[in-house]
């Protein structure tokens, strides 16, 4: 008989410390520990920066769609960002075999999605074979259930999930918005309807109304009852309505927090975060686990894919530089993983600034400076451009101003995100500027494995050796050696340039209260409410 022990934390523990929040600026969690009693009802407003046109949890895979849709749906377990601890969510306890190939889940009783029908283990099975059948459609959930070969309904209240091979990353999947559950029907719907938001969930929020790149509402549901441990508010949500609302200009967004227009964002500048504070909104931090922003170049394109252009860009870059332009609790990077998710090692020395090791590289592969300091080979400059949606202009204009002083001419172009969805893998582009948020190692597959959702054309099978075998690794010591050699490998060989780590600073006005992290970083509204 397997021998099965029961589970109630991950290995994610270990790097708790390095987790909890770091509150500035006014009272945490957007103000709520000195307001007094929250107040049912009311409407608060949520500021993002842009939208990508999907609102289905189990498709969405950028930051601010992630925390739109997260909002209505619940996941098997979560993760308490405090503790970093997996703790019971829809699943009341759980059972792992020795080698990671087998979970059994046990269902909490009188939990249902948002039209009624209960949550068991059927809707369980339905929704994972859904997510698996969904492949590059679900660029994250999908990724998680590699090498899911069984799902078999006990009973009612009791699923089993069963692996081909181990998989040490599960558990902590099972916490993420990417697995969220949403109700059997839901599940027959065509992709776009559920990216319209046509689906029932099964969390504390339902969609009112959507208009992509525009607008989202969500009502609080009044039956809810489910929330993690770790939530302040154990009952329904306070709030009654909840609007998020696209304000892509940084000055405006800012403009809208301080007239209140909006209540809360998770977007505002580091130089308008601190004008906030001194106004007296509150300000609640904390660092992103997952993979740090990174460039990943496209191995087929003929410049940013050249192996010289590659490793000179790794050198020339003075990552302390960055720091500058950031909060001050983000850092540079010193691996691709953030200092804060669970296996990280710094690797700091492959990543050292050397603009003359930079120089010279190109000098060899026949990249020549010319007379306007671009360099160039066989009559080609050294220029490409950077497709880019995220608020980082400042960011990537260090990051052009330092290449360029080695002769590389980067040029960037601010698109939009649902842009940059229809267009990512199109014939000629150069690369991506990406990083992704997850509590867990196994984000390396998410950000750079054959399901991602960008396709860069490395070949790299060393490095793709050991990023398969850290999913599979049960030993916490074995796990960590293969997360070493997979980084190392992506660094040595240039296949990505990590620039900067970041933290998410959630800014609310003075009565706005409660506004909060999962153990992802990633934004909960559950106990969130206003004067």
């Amino acid at each position: 008989m397997t021998h099965r022990t029961r589970i109630l934390t991950t290995v994610a523990a270990t790097s708790a410390a390095m987790l909890l929040l770091a509150g500035c600026g006014g009272n945490g969690g957007g103000g709520g520990d000195a307001a007094g009693e929250p107040v049912q009802g009311g409407t608060l407003a949520f500021g993002i920066p842009d939208d990508m046109g999907c609102i289905d949890p189990q498709q969405v895979s950028s930051n601010d769609n992630i925390n739109m849709a997260k909002q209505t749906v619940a996941s098997l377990t979560a993760q308490d960002p405090e503790t970093s601890e997996i703790v019971p969510w829809l699943a009341e306890a759980w059972e792992i075999n020795d080698d990671s190939t087998e979970f059994t889940f046990t269902l909490k009783e009188g939990t249902s999605f948002a039209d009624g029908t209960p949550i068991d283990a059927e809707a369980v099975k339905a929704n994972l074979e859904a997510i698996q059948g969904l492949a590059e459609a679900s660029p994250l959930g999908a990724t998680y259930l590699e090498d899911l070969s069984e799902i078999e309904v006990v009973d009612p209240q009791t699923v089993t999930i069963r692996f081909a091979e181990p998989s040490a990353q599960f558990l902590q999947a099972t916490s993420t918005h990417a697995l969220g559950l949403l109700s059997v029907d839901s599940l027959d719907l065509s992709l776009e309807e559920r990216c319209a938001g046509d689906y029932v969930g099964s969390g504390p929020f339902t969609l009112v109304e959507y208009t992509p790149e525009s607008s989202a509402e969500f009502a609080g549901r009044e039956d809810y009852a489910w929330a993690p441990a770790y939530a302040e508010n154990q009952g329904a949500p306070y709030l009654a309505t909840l609007q998020f609302t696209v304000i892509p200009e940084a000055s405006t967004l800012t403009g809208a927090l301080q007239s209140d227009q909006i209540q809360s964002s998770a977007n505002i500048s580091p130089l308008d975060q601190q004008v906030l504070a001194d106004a007296g909104f509150s300000l609640e931090n904390r660092a992103n686990p997952g993979m740090v922003y990174s460039w990943v170049p496209n191995h087929d394109h003929p410049v940013s894919g050249d192996p010289a252009v590659r490793e000179a860009m790794i050198h020339a870059l003075d990552r302390d530089a960055f720091v500058e332009l950031l909060t001050e609790d983000d850092r540079p990077a010193t691996s691709l993983l953030s200092d804060v998710t669970p296996n990280y090692t710094d690797h700091s020395e492959l990543l050292s600034h050397d603009s003359g090791h930079a120089e010279q590289v190109l000098e060899d592969a026949g990249w020549i400076e010319g007379e306007d300091g671009i360099r160039e080979r066989d009559g080609e400059r050294l220029t490409f451009t950077v497709d880019y949606w995220q608020p980082t202009t400042d960011q990537l204009q260090l990051m052009q101003q330092q290449l360029r002083e080695v002769g590389i001419d980067m040029q960037l172009n601010l698109i939009t995100v649902s842009e940059m969805f229809s267009t990512i893998n199109d014939e000629g582009n150069t690369g991506q500027w990406a990083n992704l948020t997850r509590a867990d190692a196994d984000v390396l597959r998410s950000s750079l494995g054959d399901n991602a959702l960008y396709t860069s054309h490395r070949d790299n099978p060393e490095a793709d050796g050991h990023m398969i075998a850290q999913s599979q690794i049960t030993d916490p010591e074995e796990r960590q050696v293969e997360v070493d050699a997979a980084v190392e490998s992506f660094l040595e060989n240039a296949d990505v340039i990590p620039v900067f780590q970041l933290s998410t600073t959630i800014a609310s006005t003075p009565t706005t209260h409660g506004v909060s992290f999962d153990g992802s970083s990633r934004i909960e509204f559950q106990s969130a409410w206003t004067e």
